[in-house]
């Protein structure tokens, strides 16, 4: 299972391969064309290091949004969230009014879903007027809304990244707006004195918009991914409450339906 510390050791790891890379690549490349011979392209790392200081905490929110991307695509879904099989599985157990078998398979397999059944479980009375039923759903919503804000925190990051990735581009455009008004103010108009400062601005700016633009789609995504999976949760454990209290019997609802459907058809 995929931890909060597996992604942090993940994303350090990137950081770091990033950095070698980038040290070894800057080592072999020459500092100046040679005379007389055109001047190469320039790679996207060699962007990478005109755009100034701030381009590396820049990569750090990209290598921050890939990390938590890719913990909420396994953590954020239906099949993660609530099993087919283990519905299905504790549906039955209801409906047979067996709490406990229903407990012990929520406990064999946690997930959203399970720990919010097993909070109602653990409340089940039959003694009481419905089993219990209040004290369950007031359980379970607790659960739900507990499990909601922890992956909801993780959610939260790709709207952080996205929020600092283009401030940081802006900062980066500041300074290196700054650094050419220092070189026309020192004497020194020609393109070549003002084209660092310039190209400093517009890759900084454009870093952080790279970085933030996909980050603010992921951050969208997945916060309705996870309000639908919520949605769907809740109306799962209601039911299976419903069904265990007695309230609900789905047996006679279904007898009611089929008898409703052999009756012929009024003329």
């Amino acid at each position: 299972m995929i931890t909060p510390k597996y992604i942090r050791v993940l994303a350090l790891a990137a950081l770091a391969f990033l950095a070698v890379l980038a040290g070894a690549q800057a080592q072999d490349a020459p500092a100046t064309p040679p005379a007389g011979k055109p001047a190469v392209e320039k790679s996207l790392l060699d962007l990478f290091f005109a755009g100034g200081a701030l381009m590396w905490p820049i990569l750090a929110c990209s290598v921050g949004t890939i990390a938590v991307g890719v913990y909420c695509f396994i953590q954020i879904n239906q099949k993660k969230m609530m099993p087919k099989a283990q519905e299905s599985a504790v549906s039955q157990c209801m409906q047979l009014r067996d709490p406990n078998a229903a407990y012990q398979l929520c406990q064999s397999q946690p997930n959203v879903f399970a720990n919010t059944m097993s909070a109602a479980l653990l409340k089940v009375n039959f003694e009481r007027e419905l089993a219990n039923k209040l004290s369950m759903e007031q359980a379970a919503g607790e659960t739900l809304m507990q499990e909601e804000q922890r992956l909801m925190i993780w959610v939260n990051y790709l709207n952080i990244f996205a929020t600092i990735a283009p401030m940081l581009g802006l900062l980066g455009t500041v300074t290196g707006m700054i650094q050419s008004f220092d070189q026309l103010a020192a004497g020194r108009s020609e393109p070549s004195d003002l084209a660092g400062g310039i190209g400093e601005a517009m890759l900084t700016t454009a870093g952080g918009l790279i970085v933030g633009i996909p980050a603010m789609f992921l951050f969208f995504y997945f916060r309705n991914l996870l309000q639908v999976a919520i949605g769907n949760i809740q109306k799962a454990v209601t039911f299976m409450i419903d069904v265990l209290s007695g309230e609900l019997k789905l047996e006679s609802a279904v007898h009611s339906h089929e008898v409703a459907a052999e009756e012929p058809a009024e003329e």
